[in-house]
């Protein structure tokens, strides 16, 4: 049986390899750095489907003990307690998957003010598109 793989989907699952192996060097990038990081489609801007691909990378590294959540201890300040409080709405003190990727959202949308759908080295490089990036480094 031969199994064929597209090349999107080479780039893709090579751009989070890239990612998941130097999370630190992108989260202390430009944000032209961070954009060629992330940017597994070259269109040199950053939409939402390539970010989750890096948060959903995130969420398993972090996710030492096999419970589908991330403690406080696992998000390593990534997180606030005022922040994992806001992520928490089951408040049931951590933050499973489909909550960590709502937080990933919300991020992502302070830091799209034009609302376009995609961030530019410009967007990565403020505050809150820094924030984004220190909450899926």
């Amino acid at each position: 049986m031969t199994l064929r793989v597209s090349s999107g989907f080479a780039a893709l699952v090579l751009g989070v390899a890239t990612l998941t192996a130097a999370p630190v060097a992108y989260a202390k990038s430009s944000g032209a750095a961070a954009v060629k990081m992330i940017d597994t489609d070259n269109d040199g801007t950053v939409d939402m489907k390539e970010v989750e691909a890096i948060a959903s990378a995130t969420f398993a590294r972090l996710e030492k003990d096999a419970d589908g959540t991330l403690d406080a201890k696992e998000l390593k300040g990534r997180l606030s307690k005022a922040g994992v409080a806001a992520a928490d709405p089951d408040k049931d003190g951590t933050v499973d998957k489909k909550e960590y990727l709502a937080a990933v959202a919300e991020r992502f949308k302070a830091a799209d003010p034009d609302g376009d759908g995609t961030l530019d080295a410009k967007e990565l490089g403020s505050k809150a598109g820094k924030a984004l990036i220190a909450l899926i480094k």
